[in-house]
């Protein structure tokens, strides 16, 4: 049971990273400000060297990890092009990352819960992503 829901509670974290980097990825070319490119390339980094931990972890369970659910990225693509087609400002970039970190939270801390029986080392790995995830909502919140 231990090793089932470690396995899942990573493959969840890894879909999260890889959402939240390929969402960073597609707004940080319309970002206005530097102080907001800066913030959001922080971010992206942070997940990257968490989906590097993730990746090693799965990889002694001999698991590939999981893509972010292919409707849920279609949606979030369609959101972000037609919001910014209306109104392409750093207000607008903030508004779609804070709405993502906190889907983002919530998911993760969903999974955490469901899979309680996860080894604490992932435990801890999840509780890092949804920190960094809570931090980006914060910082963004002075662009609104």
């Amino acid at each position: 049971m231990i090793e089932q829901d470690t396995i899942k509670l990573l493959r969840e974290c890894d879909a999260g990273v890889k959402m939240g980097v390929a969402s960073i990825d597609e707004v940080i070319g319309h970002a206005d400000s530097d102080q907001l490119r800066s913030t959001l390339s922080r971010c992206r980094s942070e997940h990257q060297k968490l989906g590097t931990e993730l990746q090693q972890l799965l990889g002694k369970y001999g698991d590939q990890g999981k893509n972010p659910n292919p409707i849920a990225k279609g949606m979030s693509w369609v959101k972000t092009n037609m919001k910014l087609s209306m109104e392409d400002d750093d207000g607008t970039i903030a508004d779609l990352m804070v709405d993502g970190c906190n889907m983002g939270v919530k998911s993760l801390t969903r999974y955490l819960n469901q899979y309680q029986a996860a080894d604490e080392k992932s435990k801890d790995l999840a509780k890092r992503l949804i920190r960094v995830e809570e931090q980006l909502g914060t910082d963004l919140r002075q662009f609104l």
